[in-house]
């Protein structure tokens, strides 16, 4: 007996070994080492895939009560435009509380406003007029959850495992959002019906609560004292204001999506829907080649770091992803969607990688929260007049022309950007951002650079 048990004890330490060596033979796995990032990442991870049937299911459900653009435009702009305006509420909010309870607690109004719309649409009962309101209250969830997100990272990983937390995050956000939701939307849609996928990632918002309140509580300690919520907003407003890399990015970001969001999310279904004839299914399988693309790029990024000119190889990639959007103007055949989708996702998340590198290097874990909000506010802020113009561009110039001239358009204004003055300065220090994601403190008073 005493054999046997020193047999298994054996046994459980080679598997063991084999683990850690498989996890240090993949540096992305490192940070899946910790308890509550692990947590963090699976509550993400079921999240993300609901999200994924959710783009599939709208869009469809759109089209199948209205079949023209602009139903769908204004839906999304019902569902972007409470999330613009709650972000710096959010943020003040995720840099006040523990990170823990905000995510739960968006989670559960996201759940609650996605299984209505899921009742609704069985009945059918579901109209128009139903999923404004209920897209607005999805939109007001997210807009808490995504600033209490990005500032909790840095909260359960070491600096040092920044990168790889940055690079599993856009490993598994499109695997999910872009690849596997997508596909499991689509085939829930044919097999089932829009109904029963609206159930099921509401289901989603449930299992990703339960895996967040496992999670060890987090309080903040506020540094502020009794600063009031307008003195921290100044205050995060003033830090983004102080270094170009950040407000110039989030300035090319907000231009480059109110010509690319819009586009791609009304009219990429549209294109696949009439004018390549293809249904939901197909719908899920171009976004879910998006999401293959992707993939590919985090793993490459979680191991091998970023690149010494990681804002030119940013840049790059952010413009290219903007960019091919034209290329569903000239798609004749699925399997070509698909390709312009593959090198889109890819793209997008090269650079989402080193945006998130960044965010979590160079931005002071007490205003992180603030100043993701910022992130998101300002980037997207544009985003519902994106998808109110989309529609009746489509209709006055057509959706081809309007693909191309959006993707054109957005790919060069945006690349633009990165030749501002002092946009490159973290390329310039003596440690840069490598795979070890090194903090660089980076200050800009009266014209001059100080790097440290």
């Amino acid at each position: 007996m005493a054999g046997r048990k020193r047999d298994n004890f054996n046994e459980q330490s080679d598997n063991s070994s084999s683990a850690r060596r498989f996890a240090g033979r993949f540096r992305i796995l490192k940070p899946m080492r910790i308890r509550d990032f692990a947590l963090l990442w699976a509550a993400m991870t079921v999240s993300l895939l609901g999200d994924g049937i959710y783009y599939v299911a709208i869009a469809w459900q759109v089209y199948e009560l209205s079949n023209v653009p602009t139903a769908l435009s204004l839906v999304w702009a019902a569902w972007t435009l409470p999330m613009v305006g709650f972000l710096i509420v959010g943020g003040v909010i995720s840099d006040r509380f523990d990170r823990r309870k905000v995510m739960i607690t968006s989670d559960i109004m996201r759940g609650l406003a996605i299984a209505i719309i899921g009742v609704l649409s069985l009945t059918q009962t579901l109209e128009l007029s139903h999923l404004f309101v209920l897209v607005a209250l999805y939109g007001t969830g997210e807009a808490f959850f995504g600033p209490a997100f990005g500032a909790i990272v840095p909260d359960l990983v070491p600096k040092n495992l920044l990168v790889e937390a940055n690079s599993l995050d856009q490993f598994v956000r499109p695997l999910m959002l872009r690849m596997m939701g997508p596909a499991v939307g689509g085939a829930t849609i044919a097999l089932f019906g829009i109904g029963q996928a609206f159930l099921v990632d509401a289901a989603t918002f449930a299992l990703s609560a339960i895996a967040l309140m496992a999670m060890s509580a987090r309080p903040i300690a506020r540094s502020g004292g009794g600063d009031t919520a307008i003195r921290e907003i100044k205050q995060g407003l003033s830090f983004v204001r102080s270094h170009t890399w950040l407000w110039g990015t989030l300035t090319a970001a907000s231009i480059g999506l109110l010509l690319f969001w819009g586009p791609f999310e009304v009219l990429v279904p549209y294109i696949v829907k009439n004018q390549l004839k293809g249904n939901a299914a197909d719908l899920g399988f171009v976004y879910a080649w998006g999401g293959v693309g992707a993939i590919l790029a985090a793993l490459v990024l979680g191991q091998h770091g970023l690149p010494r000119r990681h804002m030119t190889f940013m840049y790059s990639a952010f413009g290219i992803s903007i960019g091919v959007t034209a290329g569903f103007a000239f798609a004749t055949s699925m399997w070509q969607a698909m390709a312009w989708s593959f090198i889109s996702g890819g793209t997008a998340t090269a650079g989402m990688v080193v945006w998130g590198t960044l965010m979590h290097t160079l931005v002071p874990r007490e205003m992180l929260g603030r100043v993701t909000s910022l992130d998101w506010m300002v980037s997207i802020g544009l985003v519902p007049v994106s998808f109110a113009l989309t529609g009746p561009a489509a209709q006055l110039f057509g959706v081809d022309r309007t693909m191309i001239g959006a993707g054109i358009a957005g790919g060069v204004v945006f690349t633009a950007f990165l030749f501002l003055p002092g946009m490159r300065v973290t390329e310039r220090s003596r440690d840069g951002l490598q795979a070890q994601a090194v903090p660089v403190l980076v200050e800009e008073n009266a014209g001059e650079v100080e790097v440290a």
